[in-house]
């Protein structure tokens, strides 16, 4: 993971770099066994991958990740312990939550499209802790990214924060000290393995979390990011604490509801949709999370 340069230039995979080519530079398989692949894709006219797993030399898993490397899609092997396991997306692509997330980028991809002024700010909020705004927000940042939009994810909850915790990033620097004019964007972190993900941790527990995110400094700092990313997620703390999420909300222009199945009190999300749109914020939607 890399402090974020002043310019990032991706590495394409040339687009003649087959399956096999890479499953041999990532030592998945030999120049040997490639050979026995070949002739074994030749005899039968299947596909590489479908021939290597025939032969018992790679797993599905191996033919996945070559696959979404031709395609310049990146994720991270189930075991590289660079982020957090509750960042599926990160790690399992292809699997039915990191869909359902797919599914939630698209709904918000639309929404923003359809909305009177482009935005590219959201702010994730829920009533109470332990929801799932930081779940949803982390890897709904990793499902931008994936698309290949530079994106940031920013943990504007600074009471309880966790997106440190979720990417393995030290929170000794972040969003509370960049507020505080102690610290600029090198406190914004790069997910190298994901290229196109920005991650600003929240940065040391303020006394006054409610106040910082309450200075024009903030609102001030989201629109200069905005200008530098394609797509900015926050974060935010519970509602039931505090009104921090709602000051964040106003200063992105849009958010999004995270309510958890059989626990939200519909009642407490009636009064802080009520709360949101006072602000003038835009609410795009609301996700049930039964995790």
């Amino acid at each position: 993971m890399d402090a974020i340069p002043n310019n990032i230039h991706m590495r394409p995979e040339t687009e003649e770099q087959s399956i096999g080519a890479i499953l041999v530079e990532t030592g998945r398989l030999t120049a040997d066994e490639t050979e026995m692949v070949l002739r074994e894709h030749k005899a039968h006219g299947i596909s590489f991958g479908a021939a290597a797993m025939r032969l018992g030399l790679v797993s599905q898993a191996d033919v996945d990740f070559a696959l979404a490397r031709q395609f310049d899609y990146p994720y991270l092997p189930a075991r590289s312990g660079v982020v957090s396991r509750d960042v599926v997306a990160a790690y399992d692509p292809f699997g039915p939550v990191a869909e359902r997330l797919r599914q939630l980028r698209s709904q918000v991809s639309l929404r923003w499209a359809s909305g009177r002024v482009g935005a590219s700010a959201i702010a994730v909020t829920g009533v109470g802790r332990g929801e799932g705004r930081s779940f949803v927000a982390a890897n709904l940042a990793v499902v931008f990214a994936q698309m290949g939009v530079r994106t940031l994810l920013i943990d504007a909850d600074l009471r309880h924060p966790s997106q440190h915790a979720l990417f393995h990033l030290d929170n000794r620097f972040g969003l509370s000290n960049m507020l505080a004019g102690r610290v600029g964007s090198e406190a914004i972190v790069r997910i190298g393995a994901l290229r196109n993900l920005f991650v600003l941790p929240a940065g040391p527990i303020p006394p006054n979390p409610q106040e910082l995110l309450g200075r024009p400094i903030f609102a001030k700092r989201l629109r200069t990011l905005e200008g530098l990313f394609d797509v900015v997620i926050e974060d935010t703390a519970a509602s039931s604490i505090g009104a921090d999420s709602q000051v964040v909300a106003a200063a992105s222009g849009s958010a999004m509801l995270v309510v958890r199945k059989n626990r939200t009190a519909m009642k407490e999300l009636r009064t802080l949709r009520a709360s949101l749109e006072a602000t003038g914020s835009r609410i795009l939607g609301a996700v049930i999370n039964e995790r």
